[in-house]
């Protein structure tokens, strides 16, 4: 993989914790605990997990979803569509009778195959009949699935666009720029963004995590089916259902505890001092269920260690 698609958050994230439920009516609880540090023994690590509410599918909230999905000639491929396409089946069969599904389809041009829609089978049809060919045009068809979310609107329901891609735009709104404003334009109205990525060789992973966080919403890669059920049906909630948004965390160290911190991954999460005030910056979304973990690497206070001061 590109060395820019490899985020050492999501490897640490991937993976279940136990931590305990919260309690009360706390959306989330967190955890922590101090460890010698593997790599370095002079050193420890600090970990610190997010655990959010757990909630059980029949109580979570109607859903109306807005499958955008790119029939583009680069979906062509078993990784591509046809797993897509196995994916939104094991979605499908999770749906409650008040869940209903839309599916927009852009390649070249943006169109609807299914109007909102609450019955399986039609759903299913729909589902049979995606093909790929054509050019990319991404902005067309995320401005197309924002307005069907828009025009079915549910009122304390999950109001979500669910983009399907390689992430390879190459026809109309393409650039980050344009596409991130856009997103963030919409995601005013409540409606959130997810984005499943598909795919290799062509695959543009860096957009697809942008887009992903300017929305309002969440990012998974999916190259098989176990993945793909991981994140439509074991982690429904916590793929689609957001209990906490722009949540940030700040950490502070006792200076005579710790002599020096780093986090570890992160990178292009980090948020300066002044935007922990400023309720006008974006942050992180925490799904129902869903963990985030962070771990911050220590010298002790009492280390004879040389640590490079922070400019």
């Amino acid at each position: 993989p590109p060395p820019d698609a490899v985020r050492i958050e999501e490897m640490v994230n991937y993976f279940d914790y136990d931590y305990p439920q919260p309690k009360g009516e706390d959306p989330f609880v967190v955890s922590m605990e101090l460890a010698d540090c593997p790599w370095n023994t002079d050193h420890q690590l600090a970990l610190i997990g997010l655990q959010g509410l757990e909630i059980e599918t029949k109580d979570l909230p109607p859903n109306n979803l807005v499958f955008l999905l790119d029939v583009s000639g680069s979906m062509n491929s078993p990784d591509k569509l046809p797993l897509l396409k196995s994916a939104m089946r094991l979605l499908v069969d999770n749906l409650r009778p008040e869940d209903r599904v839309s599916i927009v389809v852009y390649a070249g041009a943006a169109g609807i195959v299914l109007e909102p829609s609450a019955d399986k089978r039609r759903i299913l049809e729909a589902i049979k009949r995606l093909n790929a060919g054509g050019s990319t045009a991404g902005g067309a068809g995320i401005e197309l699935a924002y307005r069907t979310a828009q025009e079915t609107f549910i009122e304390e329901g999950n109001n979500r666009v669910i983009l399907a891609t390689d992430g390879d735009f190459n026809v109309g709104t393409s650039s980050d720029g344009a596409l991130t404003r856009l997103i963030e334009e919409k995601r005013e109205t409540g409606i959130f963004l997810t984005v499943l990525g598909f795919g290799t060789g062509n695959y543009k992973d860096s957009k697809m995590e942008k887009l992903a966080d300017k929305g309002n919403g969440n990012y998974a890669y999916i190259d098989d089916i176990l993945e793909a059920r991981k994140v439509l049906v074991s982690e429904m909630g916590g793929t689609l259902v957001t209990i906490a948004k722009d949540v940030k965390v700040q950490v502070e160290f006792n200076p005579r505890q710790v002599k020096a911190y780093r986090l570890i991954g992160y990178e292009n999460r980090m948020l300066a001092k002044e935007d922990f005030d400023d309720d006008r910056k974006d942050a992180g979304e925490l799904g129902a269920g869903h963990t985030v973990t962070a771990l911050y690497e220590i010298v002790p206070a009492g280390s004879d260690e040389q640590v490079p001061m922070a400019g």
